[in-house]
């Protein structure tokens, strides 16, 4: 049998594991919602040329993505060809 003492200790020790993730969950959360305000923050406040340059990053960023679905996107259809299945989806 279990001694009164072992219980508490487990029960001691499973509630400080509890506040301890509790407590890094919800720091965590803080410290997401801290850096999103100051992005923001940043992006409000950027001239219009800083502006201009991010959204062509952000713009590049895109295309490449698209590039890159593209060519996916035609390999597969490119396999489909040589194993005989009809092309669904083929504009």
């Amino acid at each position: 049998m279990t001694t009164q003492q072992a219980v508490r200790r487990w029960i001691m020790t499973g509630a400080v594991a509890a506040i301890t993730v509790t407590g890094t969950i919800y720091g965590a959360g803080l410290k997401t919602r801290q850096e999103l305000k100051q992005e923001k923050r940043r992006v409000l406040e950027a001239t219009p040329e800083e502006r201009i340059a991010q959204l062509e990053v952000a713009r590049s960023e895109l295309v490449t993505k698209k590039n890159e679905l593209e060519r996916k996107m035609a390999s597969v259809a490119a396999r489909r060809l040589t194993k005989g299945l009809p092309n669904e989806g083929a504009k």
